[in-house]
């Protein structure tokens, strides 16, 4: 990592840092500073236009993607933190921030201390950057709905207990929760299935191999299934609540299998 690369990881993760205090300091009902949405926001705003830069510098340098494990973690919460942002506008998310931002430090952390080995990725094929780009968004969406997940069952019990807490308040309803979980889980499932097709049919074009049957396409492949097996149970059968929750937190768990924990392994256990 360059110097300048390097300084503006630190300098991001201060930042984010800082708004996860910000942040997590209201929830715990210990406030430092008093909430406004709207600097909130702006700064978000300009924290991600930083990231962006650390994310596609190399690309306009040098017409490659850098995805060893720390990069590759720090784009995907990049490309999560982007959707909030935007989903911002015009839906109420409140409460993803206060997962989104600290897996934000964390991922810099990861890319500052165990970037993994450089796995460079050459972009001057459109075909192969169009599958890249629309696979790390699946991702990134399916992540955002794992998350969404989580806030449901956090307020599930809440309701069930009768105990509202200052986090639980700042929830949206949990049926809008529920229903914006779905709209994302439908635009991953999309998304996923362009993926699958585009490195299936384009493998040898885009790879200079013909296609071959690896952990990675059994895991994305066995996650398609659990994502689209999810939609049609909710739309024959009305799945929903603490059911659809399980089957969006396994799907998510074969792609980190099959993506971040395949990197694991091979990056820094086998150092390959």
């Amino acid at each position: 990592m360059s110097g300048f690369l390097f300084a503006l990881s630190l300098c991001l993760l201060m930042g984010y840092l800082v708004l996860s205090w910000h942040h997590l300091g209201h929830w715990k009902g210990y406030p430092v500073l008093p909430r406004s949405p709207r600097i909130e926001h702006l700064l978000l705003g300009v924290l991600l236009l930083a990231h962006a830069a650390l994310v596609l510098l190399p690309v306009l340098s040098g017409g490659y993607l850098d995805l060893g494990l720390g990069r590759a973690l720090s784009a995907l919460v990049w490309l999560m933190l982007l959707i909030y942002w935007t989903s911002s506008f015009f839906y109420r998310v409140e409460g993803l921030q206060l997962l989104m931002l600290p897996l934000a430090v964390l991922a810099l952390g990861f890319e500052i201390l165990l970037p993994g080995q450089h796995i460079s990725y050459e972009l001057a094929n459109p075909l192969f950057a169009l599958h890249l780009l629309v696979s790390m968004l699946a991702y990134s969406l399916f992540a955002i709905a794992a998350l969404l997940a989580m806030l449901m069952l956090v307020l599930d019990r809440a309701l069930h207990a009768r105990r509202g807490t200052a986090f639980t308040r700042q929830l949206p309803p949990l049926l809008s929760l529920e229903s914006m979980m779905f709209q994302v889980i439908a635009a991953g499932f999309a998304l996923l299935s362009v993926s699958l097709v585009t490195g299936i049919l384009f493998s040898e074009q885009m790879f200079g191999t013909p296609l071959t049957l690896n952990h990675k396409i059994v895991f994305a492949c066995a996650a398609w299934l659990v994502f689209g097996s999810l939609l049609l149970g909710r739309v024959r059968r009305g799945w929903r609540g603490r059911l659809a929750v399980r089957w969006i937190l396994s799907g998510f768990s074969l792609l980190l299998l099959g993506y971040i924990g395949s990197k694991i392994v091979l990056e820094l256990l086998l150092g390959r």
